[in-house]
């Protein structure tokens, strides 16, 4: 393999001539060798985002020249678009507060941006990684910047699921609103309801995941461009400082505003734990109505759409795993969840070393869910309900005569429950039909009476 010679504060190391990355990549890439996991592609295309805001702000005030700055801008926009994916190798768990990964974007972005220039990579002394693409930057305040913006597009991919997802439940809740059921506590029977309602209940469950997605958003908006190594903004001119921001709205198109303390915004991470703490909720709920969902396909009164074999060894069985999936994919949810708040505490003073930990497991995070909802919509759409079945389960179940407490009164409730159990009958609603008629027990267990929210005298 052919190389070529880089040298930097540890002196020289050789680096594959072919490659984009340079010194810096290369002795990280030797370092760290954890998870066996690459840094998330967002938070690539995110760096790349700030790196060309940054280089058009230089550019506008006279700190670098229009060739450098174009080249810059070019190779950042080829990133942006997923180009030169392979030259972004390293672990996404690392030390040095992400200082790896912004090294890695600089070097890449120097090498593409020189070739475009027609010279040669490595030949940093025309363009150079720090100096001109790092121009007025630290990992500090590029890297926090980066990961806020992949964040809040991880925030509208997963909105845009959760969406269709509570369409999904919606459109079986309207479908189902006419099916009665029982309603069940504690894994036992308990009143009447519809299976509509209990789908309304799921759909309102992730329509609140969606609001909360929302208002994530607002907490990644402030940002900490600008303030360099530790929030004081040293090494930067006060002009580019301002103009900065304005770049970075422009480069994104997302409504993004420079902290008023840059201090504050570079040493704590607690907005992340915050917005951890939304995305937990909605992988609770993922859990639980995963399980619900196989609950119901368990007693018959739904059934879920058959999608593989679910046997080596027992033919014919099919298994529930598009349920089971999104129950898992919470408890990992939840568990990255609880790493962005481990690594937000374990930042110390002025920056947090953890930020690669909390960047990994909060875009995990997202990406999660996210899956999580655009694979169960589709499986909603196919689930079928057994009203049969689900009327069965009233009309021989003891919770049934709950819906007649109004009219009989407690006692005498439980007076004709004792003598319908001593007469050895199984079909309840067959026995208060002969002491109520038939008329009384259609109107009392109809889907309209039931879901009335309370009863009129």
């Amino acid at each position: 393999m052919k190389t070529r010679t880089e040298h930097d504060l540890l002196g020289e190391l050789p680096v594959p001539a072919a490659a984009l990355y340079g010194i810096h990549t290369a002795r990280a890439l030797g370092n760290f060798r954890l998870s066996g996991r690459a840094v998330s592609p967002a938070l690539i295309r995110a760096l790349a985002q700030v790196k060309k805001a940054c280089a058009l702000a230089n550019r506008e005030l006279g700190f670098q020249t229009a060739e450098k700055t174009d080249a810059i801008v070019r190779a950042c926009d080829e990133i942006s678009a997923g180009q030169h994916a392979d030259q972004f190798p390293l672990d996404a768990l690392q030390g040095g507060a992400g200082t790896s990964t912004n090294m890695n974007l600089n070097e890449v972005i120097a090498n593409r941006a020189l070739e475009l220039l027609g010279a040669a990579r490595g030949d940093y002394a025309k363009l150079h990684p720090i100096e001109d693409v790092n121009l007025h930057q630290s990992t500090n305040d590029v890297y926090p910047t980066a990961l806020k913006v992949a964040a809040i597009s991880g925030l509208r991919a997963l909105s845009a699921a959760l969406a269709a997802l509570q369409g999904a439940f919606q459109r079986k809740e309207k479908e189902f609103s006419g099916i009665v059921k029982l309603g069940r506590t504690e894994m036992q029977d308990a009143v009447p309801m519809t299976l509509g309602a209990e789908f309304s209940a799921f759909a309102e469950a992730f329509a609140r995941d969606r609001w909360r997605t929302f208002k994530a958003e607002e907490r990644l908006r402030v940002v900490n461009l600008g303030g360099t190594a530790i929030g004081t903004g040293l090494t930067a001119p006060r002009s580019y400082i301002f103009l900065v921001i304005e770049k970075l709205r422009e480069v994104t198109g997302l409504g993004l505003t420079r902290a008023e303390n840059l201090v504050d915004g570079t040493a704590n991470a607690d907005c992340f734990v915050e917005v951890a703490g939304s995305l937990n909720a909605c992988a609770t709920n993922f859990i639980k109505i995963a399980r619900d969902l196989r609950l119901l396909h368990l007693c018959g009164e739904i059934k879920l759409p058959a999608m593989q074999a679910g046997s080596s060894i027992m033919p014919g069985k099919v298994n529930p795993v598009i349920a089971e999936a999104a129950l898992q994919a919470g408890m990992q949810a939840r568990a990255a969840g609880a790493l962005v708040a481990e690594a937000a505490a374990a930042g110390t003073l002025q920056i947090n070393e953890c930020l690669p930990l909390l960047a990994a497991s909060l875009l995990d995070q997202l990406a999660l869910l996210q899956h999580a909802a655009e694979m169960l919509a589709p499986h909603v759409e196919g689930i079928t309900a057994d009203a049969d079945l689900c009327r069965h389960y009233l009309d021989y179940s003891p919770a049934l005569i709950t819906a007649f407490l109004p009219r009989l009164g407690y006692e005498q409730a439980q007076a004709w429950l004792t003598e319908y159990k001593a007469g050895g009958q199984t079909d309840l609603r067959a026995f208060l039909t002969g002491k109520l008629g038939k008329e009384i027990v259609e109107q009392t267990l109809s889907p309209e009476h039931l879901m009335a929210l309370g009863y009129k005298k």
